[in-house]
Parts: C-alpha cells; sequence; structure tokens
C-alpha cells in the first residue's frame, strides 16, 4: 500500500497531472489497530494525512487487508457441441459474519498470503472450496487479459478494487471451465466443502451461467467476473 501511495504521489511531478499546482504529500500515518492471523498480520486499520500547501486533505482511512483471488468456475455439460453457450456457474454459501449473513451467496475465493502466488493461492482455494484439484496453468486471469499493459502509471495491480474507498483489498480474477457428465451436475450442487478446522462451513451452488448475475447480485466477485468473461468473450480472448 505504502509503495502504491508513494508512486502516486510522486506522479504529481509531471506538469500534466491535475494536482502538479499544488501536490498532495503524505504528512503521517497513525496505525489504529491491527488483527493477527497466526503469526501474520491479517488486517491493519490506519488513518493517514494527506494533504496540499493549501491545506486541503484527502480522505485517508483506510483498512488493509492486501490481496486476494476469486474463481469463476464453470461447467460444462459434455455432452453439448464445443460452440455451445450451455455452461454453469459454482457459486458458494457459506457464513459471513460482516455481511450479517449466515448464507451468503458468491464466488469462490481468498487471501493470497505473503509467500504465495495469485494463481497458486486460486488453485488452493478451488481445492479448498470446491474439492477440485487443477493445476495453476489451467486457470485463466481475466484480471490480467482485461486491463491493457500500458494502463498503469500508478503501479495498481491487475485486479478489481471492491471498496476502493475505505480498503486496499483487490481480486484478482480467474477462470476456469470443466466439462463433465450431465448427470454430475446435480451431484455438486448442495455438496457440502470447506475447511472445517478454519470454521469454513461451505455449500456449493450450481446455476445456470444465464442466471448467475442474478443469483450472485450481492456478490462484487461474481458482478465483476461475468462482466469479465462476458467482455473478453466478445473479443474472442477467452
Amino acid at each position: 500500500w505504502i509503495d502504491t501511495l508513494t508512486n502516486s504521489l510522486r506522479l504529481q511531478s509531471d506538469a500534466s497531472h491535475p494536482f502538479h499546482k499544488d501536490p498532495y504529500a503524505l504528512r503521517s500515518i497513525t496505525i489504529q489497530s491491527y488483527d493477527l492471523f497466526g503469526p501474520r498480520v491479517g488486517f491493519i486499520k490506519l488513518t493517514a494525512t494527506v494533504s496540499n500547501g493549501a491545506g486541503e486533505t484527502l480522505p485517508a482511512a483506510a483498512l488493509l487487508r492486501g490481496p486476494s483471488v476469486a474463481m469463476l468456475f464453470m461447467l460444462v455439460p459434455d455432452d453439448v457441441p464445443p460452440e455451445s453457450d450451455e455452461r454453469y456457474v459454482v457459486l458458494t454459501v457459506q457464513p459471513r459474519v460482516p455481511a450479517g449473513s449466515l448464507g451468503f451467496v458468491e464466488l469462490p475465493a481468498g487471501m493470497v498470503d505473503d509467500m504465495g502466488s495469485f494463481k497458486g493461492a486460486a488453485a488452493q482455494e478451488i481445492q479448498e472450496e470446491l474439492g477440485v484439484t487443477i493445476h495453476e496453468d489451467e486457470l485463466t486471469s481475466l484480471s490480467d487479459l482485461a486491463i491493457p499493459n500500458g494502463d498503469n502509471t500508478e503501479g495498481l495491480a491487475n485486479a478489481m478494487f471492491p471498496s476502493a474507498g475505505g480498503c486496499d483489498e483487490h481480486i484478482t480474477i480467474f477462470s476456469h471451465e470443466r466439462r463433465i457428465p450431465r448427470e454430475q451436475l446435480k451431484e455438486w450442487s448442495g455438496r457440502l466443502t470447506g475447511l472445517r478446522s478454519h470454521g469454513e462451513k461451505i455449500t456449493l451452488k450450481v446455476v445456470p451461467m444465464k442466471d448467475a448475475w442474478r443469483e450472485g447480485a450481492r456478490d462484487a466477485k461474481c458482478l465483476a467476473a461475468l462482466a469479465l468473461w462476458q467482455g473478453l468473450r466478445q473479443e474472442k480472448k477467452v
């Protein structure tokens, strides 16, 4: 977070930057609280002072929790032709106490630890939440395909920021498509998964892809993944 912010502030030295005449600077950071996940720092709550010479400030209260991954996992019946649009999306239903829900419907997702890769984290979450083993090279990063290489002067991650006004979390969205016998579709729906040792109580829900936007309407990850996939499909990139 601090590296990205410092880089963005540095860009104000360019005469074309909208804040060039009176640039903002990071004056102070106050750590208010933090949460540990075992030996690792999980969440940090802080406030910062970012102001310019005129004394104008930018809102700078933030929850730092780092990068995450989300997976658009699609099932295709093996009796349909390759050009068919018939697909099914695997969603998870699980308690999300911060949202006040004991049955929140969303895409499979998880945090990236300090040592892990984004693809590795995505593959691990698919294993834990869906009970499916896949190789990293079977995953497609929709985020990387959608964001142009040259459109990153601030050094932001190729990811979706679900709450940029208050949190640094950014979610890289991957997709994976698997053909399975049609009769297995019902077997997937209602399957109980998740790491019980981590307090995860997850039920799988399989929905037609054409209905996924409605089923996952409360989940920013789901809506973003569907929009990315549909846009990239129109451009024949997936």
